[in-house]
Order: structure tokens, then sequence, then C-alpha cells
């Protein structure tokens, strides 16, 4: 572009193609920081209080000091994720006022929803931090359900902002004015079933084999030095039980969001598809792989299936196509491989359990769970579910573009006009940086594990048929 150009742009109030750009690239920024620190947020109080529970079932004190150490993380990325989000909230407004200004009044109940959930998550980790030997057992457990449906509550009411702007309802326009504004049409729009599902799940997944991924490491450290610690295996097992559990679930909503995407933002599906021409009998394509007539027997039923391509939407509408279509072809690999995982563990515990002899002896199988390859791979693990689930959110956001509420505001009309945006994307990175560095400093101390106490069982030597 001229530079007569960016002057007019700017006597015209339009930001310049530098500072529009570094806003995008500031809110993809600290929303890629905060998404993974808010789904670690989710996950990790419902496998403490699992493991608190298992606690008070069995006695074994192994669950209890696995609780408190989890429960003291969560305090940490809690409090870091509030920083976080907090700037995601000035963001919205200093970043996109035109947004805020014009549609704030119809999905502003969702954030005043996800304010009361958030404080009353922040009050009761509070009280379950606080009360670890000061309730009894049973109250303190109980202090820790508010923190978990909290958490659930506060996320869905967030991307129930998200679908809006995918699917936006409950308002009119009338000569350009928003009139007619009804706030619980806007929340519960035709998304927020399937993305409040996926998110959920996604979050899941992503603290359970990040979380697992911390514990295979040492699980690997243990056979290297010939003993084998039951405070890593249960460390282990209890997250990756769950990111495990949510991976064929999460295939199914996958392929739910894939369809109501294709009957709803058509363009977004043909981009995520890489679909250039509109053709009946469209292949799967994958990579380098391609499977005629699949993907429309896989979205209509029909093999023979009319799907909409590129081609049949005016170019100015057109999202960057091929950052959308990598971003979704990651998410999908990596998600494949998470769920071939999940099959393994569950397939090995199973043949484990039948690996008991006749004479009450065990057989080899029992190992088959802790085998070094999978423990590599499951170290792996939390770092592939990360990238998913950013992958995923670049697909969603990406691929709604030139739009920033879908087929009514265009991203460039909601932008801040003024100069120098650019600026406040070098400080964030700069500062955000700290905050990383600073929050795994933290969470390397607290991994050190206090010297086991009385009932603590002793590291199992490594013996045939162990998990060594």
């Amino acid at each position: 572009m001229s530079t007569v150009a960016l002057l007019t742009d700017a006597a015209q109030g339009a930001a310049t193609p530098a500072d529009f750009m570094a806003a995008r690239q500031q809110m993809a920024f600290t929303l890629g920081f905060h998404i993974i620190l808010a789904s670690i947020g989710i996950g990790l109080p419902a496998i403490t209080l699992l493991a608190e529970w298992r606690s008070l079932r069995t006695g074994d004190q192994v669950y209890a000091e696995l609780a408190r150490r989890w429960m003291k993380a969560a305090g940490v990325l809690f409090a870091v994720g509030a920083v976080s989000g907090t700037v995601l909230s000035f963001e919205m407004g200093t970043l996109w006022p035109g947004f805020m200004d014009k549609y704030g009044q119809v999905f502003g109940a969702a954030f005043a929803l996800e304010g009361i959930a958030f404080f009353i998550e922040a009050i009761f980790m509070g009280i379950y931090l606080y009360g670890w030997d000061r309730l009894s057992p049973r109250a303190h457990f109980i202090t820790g359900i508010p923190v978990v449906i909290a958490g659930l509550l506060s996320a869905s009411f967030v991307v129930t902002v998200n679908s809006w702007m995918n699917q936006p309802r409950g308002f009119r326009l009338v000569d350009g004015e928003v009139t007619d504004v009804d706030p619980l049409a806007a929340m519960f729009n035709p998304a927020t079933p399937v993305q409040a599902v996926h998110l959920i799940l996604a979050s899941l997944m992503v603290c359970g084999f990040v979380v697992a991924s911390v514990y295979a490491v040492a699980l690997l450290r243990d056979r290297r030095a010939g003993r084998v610690d039951r405070y890593h295996r249960l460390g282990f097992a209890i997250p990756f039980s769950l990111g495990a559990a949510c991976a064929p679930l999460q295939v199914l909503v996958g392929d739910w969001a894939a369809r109501f995407v294709e009957g709803n933002q058509p363009i977004k599906f043909a981009a995520m598809e890489g679909i250039e021409h509109t053709e009946a009998g469209v292949p799967f394509r994958f990579a380098v792989f391609e499977i005629p007539n699949l993907l429309s027997l896989l979205t209509k039923y029909d093999a023979h299936a009319t799907l909409r391509g590129l081609d049949a939407f005016p170019a100015d509408q057109h999202p960057p196509a091929e950052v959308v279509k990598t971003s979704f072809e990651i998410m999908i690999a990596i998600g494949m491989a998470l769920l071939a995982l999940a099959a393994w563990w569950a397939l090995a515990w199973w043949l484990r359990r039948r690996g008991t002899g006749r004479n009450g002896e065990l057989s080899p199988r029992r190992d088959l769970p802790w085998k070094p390859w999978f423990l590599r791979l499951a170290a792996m693990a939390g770092v592939g579910a990360s990238i998913a689930m950013l992958a995923g959110w670049t697909t969603t956001e990406v691929g709604r573009q030139p739009w920033i509420v879908y087929g009514v505001m265009r991203t460039e009309e909601a932008v801040n006009p003024n100069p120098g945006l650019r600026f406040g994307l070098y400080i964030v990175l700069v500062v955000y940086t700290v905050l990383a560095i600073a929050t795994i400093s933290v969470l390397r101390r607290m991994r050190r594990r206090p010297p086991a106490g009385p009932g603590a069982p002793a590291p199992e030597p490594v013996t045939a048929g162990s998990p060594r």
C-alpha cells in the first residue's frame, strides 16, 4: 500500500495495515497464552477431587499427597490465569472499541455471569487451600466441588461470546443501530452447545495430558534408576485416564462441530477441508492422501452430495484458506495420535487385569501399561494436546475472517483507529515472556516432592513383571 493510501486511511480514522495486523497478533498471542492456563484451571481441580475422593475411600495417603500438590499448582495457575484473563478483557476495549461500543450490550450479560462464576471459583479455591488439616476430610472435599463447577460455568459463559460471534443472535439492526436486545437469545445461540462441549472436552484433555506428561518423565527416570515410585505411577494414571476418556468423546463432538460449520459457515468449512470448487462427490483430502467421495459421505451421508467450495462465495469474504486448512489438519492429526495412545492405555489395562495366572502369579502383561516407548509418547502428549487446542482455536477464529461478527461486522471496522498499536504488541510479548518464565520457575520448585511421611509406601524395586 502506498504512503498516500496510508495517510488517507489515517485521515479517515482507519488503522494502518501494520497496526491492524499488530492488534490481531496481540489478541491471538494473549488468547493462546490464556487458553492453555484456563484449560489446566478447568481440569486440575477435577483430577484433584478425584484423587482426594480415592484417598477418602481407601485411606491411601499417596492420593492425598497428590491432591494437595495438584491444588497448590492450580492455585498458582489460577492467579496467573486471572492476570492474563484481565489483560484480555482490557484488550477487548483498547484493541476493538468499534466491536465493544456497538455490540457490548448484546453479549455483556455473558461476561457478567462469567465474572460471578470466577469469583465463586476464587472464593472456594481459597477455602479449599486453607482448609487442609483445618476441616474434616469430608467437609474439605465438599469445598472443592464448587471450584470444579464454577470453573466449568466460567468457561461456558466465555465461550457463549465466541459462539455469538460465529452465530449472532439476540438483536436487530435498524439503520445501523442495535435494537431489541435479548441477552439470553444471544448467549444461547445455535453455536453455543457444540462450542461449549467442544471446549470443555478439549480443556480436560489438555489438562489431563499435560499433567500426565510430567509424571511420564518421572517414571522414565525411575526406570533408569532401577526402581518404581507409586507416587509417580498414580500421578500419571489419574490425569492420563481423564485425557484418554475424553479423547473418543472429542472425536464425536468434533464430527458434530464440523457438520455444524458446514451448515452454518460453509465458507469456513470449504477453507478447512480445502474445497476450492463446488462439486459433487467431494473426496476426503488429508496431507498427501485422498479418498474419493468420502468427505461428501461423512458430511451429508451421501457419497455423491454436493459441497460448496470457495468459488461459491465472493473473494472479499474468503478467509486465509491455507492457514485454516493447515491448522485444521494439525488439530486432526494430533487428535488421532492422542486417541491411539488412549486406546493403547485402555487395551493395556484390560490385558493387565486378565494377566493373573491360575496360581495368582502375574504374567509379563503386568508391564504393558508402562512400556518405555509408551511413556516417551505420553511425555510428549501434553505439548501435543496444547498445540492441538491452539490449532483448533486458529481454525475457529481465522476461519471466521474477515468478520469479527459473522456476516454483520468486519474485523477492520472494529479495530482501534489510533496509531501505535504495534508498540502494545511489543510490550505484551516482553511482559508475557517474563510471566511465563516466572510461572514455570515456581512450578518447577513445587515439583520437588517432600520427604515421604510415615504412612507412605517405599519405592518398589524393579523386578521381572513389574513396571521396570
